[in-house]
């Protein structure tokens, strides 16, 4: 492990990337103004993985890099820093799931050290590329089977579909429904003379909580968390009733993406773990974002993941609206992702149901190629298929 001596090209390199990650607004010199210690990189509540460090034995060794009045000896995890100007970086070891990183003066307790010289993170420890697919604004599907009374719920032209490229390419799907499609349709009217199939196939296909209704837009933008909550518990009572609890996923997508931050703690104590969003800016505004604050939105709108700490939930940036990208667009956005290693391990899919349905008034006739050429791109660079409410992310947690 490198010492104080400064290996000035190996530096940069991890000056340059701690200033991708910096918060906005703060600047180099911050720390000789203030005489503050600052953690820039990694950021708190960064999700890190082999392509963020060295795996070694038994760890993840990464650089943690950030800036410091230019005479202090300073100190990470008690190794000593490497020193350039106002700026340091030292090699930590990541052993454990979730890890403390704190810089600290060599002569300032480590109890003393508090905001930015202080930072949590996590290691997917069993990270390997892999994929989520998610269809957002569901409930056409379920009306259509209840008035078909099909004998199979595959004889549903979209299951069916959904079925075939699952078998094709071992695809897994999490549908978010609605509870009504605002006519004569809501979910206490679905039959529970399916659950046994709805069982059978849990194991590709879930189903989760969206919202009430399609409208109006954007419903839970300044609901009070209760409404969120109510709503929530009753298409879960719903999907326990009709598919039981195998095929419920507590991981969603809520309609719209934009809750008051004080949804997140009740949503995580009804199980959920992860929210996926777009953390997209459109017309100086963050869009699709859970109304998390613009720094962690703009470090998710460039990276898979980030923990927030207080609510226990992992926010996971959504790659790519199949609906949104034209057929021929596919494959080239999603190279994109798997080009920047910030954004290559998890691939977030989704799109929305209604463009599946010929009724519709934006009814996508290459819809279902647009699924099937995102899923064989990610399944072509050797992605397996996910539900991100198991384990770390859809993986295993343990050693």
């Amino acid at each position: 492990m490198d010492g104080p001596t400064i290996n000035r090209r190996r530096f940069l390199y991890t000056a340059t990337a701690a200033a991708g990650v910096a918060a906005a607004g703060r600047s180099l010199g911050a720390a000789e103004a203030t005489g503050a210690i600052a953690i820039e990189s990694p950021v708190h509540g960064a999700v890190l993985n082999r392509h963020h460090g060295e795996v070694v034995d038994g760890g993840l060794r990464i650089c943690v890099s950030g800036t410091a009045p230019a005479d202090q000896h300073i100190l990470v995890n008690g190794i000593a820093a490497r020193r350039e100007g106002t700026r340091f970086a030292a090699d930590v070891v990541l052993r454990d799931h979730e890890t403390d990183i704190v810089a600290q003066a060599a002569d300032q307790a480590a109890d003393q050290a508090a905001g930015n010289n202080r930072v949590r993170v996590l290691w997917d420890r069993n990270s390997r590329p892999r994929y989520r697919f998610a269809i957002d604004d569901n409930g056409f599907f379920l009306r259509d089977i209840w008035r078909a009374g099909y004998a199979s719920l595959f004889d549903c032209f979209y299951l069916a579909m959904l079925k075939q490229l699952h078998e094709k390419y071992g695809a897994k799907f999490v549908l978010n429904i609605y509870f009504t499609t605002a006519d004569e349709f809501d979910l206490t009217k679905f039959p529970d003379r399916y659950r046994g199939e709805w069982g059978d196939n849990a194991h590709w296909l879930k189903l989760a909580f969206h919202a009430h209704a399609n409208e109006p837009a954007n419903p839970y933008l300044d609901a009070p968390p209760e409404q969120v909550i109510a709503d929530f518990d009753k298409i879960g009572e719903q999907i326990h009733r009709f598919a039981g609890p195998d095929t419920y996923s507590p991981t969603t997508i809520v309609h719209w993406g934009m809750v008051r931050p004080s949804t997140w703690r009740p949503l995580a104590e009804r199980g959920v773990t992860v929210l996926s969003g777009y953390f997209e800016k459109r017309a100086g505004e963050w869009w699709v974002n859970y109304r998390m604050d613009a720094d962690r939105c703009e470090y998710l709108s460039r990276h898979d993941a980030l923990k927030d700490f207080p609510s226990g939930i992992v926010f996971s940036k959504i790659d790519i609206v199949c609906n949104n990208v034209p057929l021929d667009q596919i494959e080239p956005k999603l190279a994109e992702v798997a080009n920047d290693p910030n954004q290559a391990e998890i691939f977030d899919l989704m799109t929305h149901e209604q463009y599946f349905w010929p009724f519709y008034s934006h009814y996508l006739p290459d819809h279902a190629q647009r699924i099937e050429t995102a899923i064989r791109f990610v399944t072509q660079r050797g992605c397996v298929p996910v539900f991100l409410h198991e384990g770390f992310l859809g993986l295993p947690v343990s050693k």
